[in-house]
């Protein structure tokens, strides 16, 4: 798919049903407790990265473009890339320098030894490739091991990622609280829920996020041709070096794409 430069992306040209949600969204989304930990997330993802200025680094799913901006004001040069050409237009405004942003599918990168690293977080791509309505055919098999592949591909030699992704033993614990379904057989949990735009008006929408255990990770990793350097339990906002448990929402990979001897 090419990108999309300054336009809103409507009808039969949408590629995901995560585009309705985010225009309804729009800068509300910077609004919710998830967004709030940006600040510890980047910081942490430097030290883990080993990232420095002039550095090049890839946003997967960058969304408004939090994690983004806030590289960039420390000197990293980063590109993000979404499907929702609201959070594109978001993200492009008053950003900082070394900043950029484009339209562009994550199941579709194109990439080939362009950058030091690469993040994609808060299940901003990776983790809502395989869900959708029902009949949203036309899909790989494995559409989140698509993304994680584009990103192996887009780093060079050397270069490293960090992936996050919503915990199945977490999801599957918590189940009947948070009121949504999960799918055994895709590892898809769905959920029908409200949401607010910037005017505070209401929309009901439908979620679908592939969940994932660790070990599923690690072969992901090893399928995508990544060494897996490390893999925590974390919370947004809460990043660390934690050993996975049950009790966590979320897993953050972090791997490494060989170096040819």
């Amino acid at each position: 798919m090419r990108p999309c430069q300054n336009r809103r992306v409507t009808g039969a040209d949408r590629d995901h049903w995560f585009e309705d949600l985010a225009d309804h969204l729009g800068s509300a989304y910077l609004r919710y407790s998830f967004t709030k930990g940006t600040a510890q997330e980047v910081g942490f993802l430097v030290d883990a990265l080993e990232l420095e200025p002039g550095m090049r680094v890839l946003d997967v799913g960058c969304g408004p473009g939090r994690h983004a901006r806030a590289l960039a004001e420390r000197g990293i040069e980063v590109h993000g890339i979404d499907i929702s050409q609201r959070f594109v237009e978001l993200a492009r405004v008053d950003a900082p320098a070394g900043a950029t942003f484009e339209r562009l599918d994550a199941r579709h990168l194109a990439y080939e030894d362009a950058f030091d690293a690469a993040i994609s977080l808060c299940q901003g791509a990776f983790g809502l490739a395989a869900g959708g309505p029902p009949g949203d055919g036309g899909r790989p098999l494995d559409p989140d091991a698509v993304v994680l592949d584009g990103i192996a591909r887009a780093l060079r030699p050397g270069g490293r990622c960090a992936v996050s992704a919503f915990s199945a033993y977490f999801q599957v614990r918590h189940l009947e609280a948070m009121g949504s379904e999960f799918d055994a057989t895709a590892g898809v949990n769905h959920e029908r829920t409200t949401i607010k735009d910037e005017a505070g008006v209401d929309a009901e929408v439908d979620l679908w996020t592939t969940c994932f255990t660790p070990r599923e990770l690690r072969l992901l990793a090893a399928r995508a041709g990544l060494e897996v350097d490390a893999l925590w339990s974390v919370t947004p906002g809460g990043y660390g070096r934690a050993e996975p448990t049950v009790d966590s929402e979320e897993f953050l990979l972090l791997a490494s794409r060989p170096t040819p001897a």
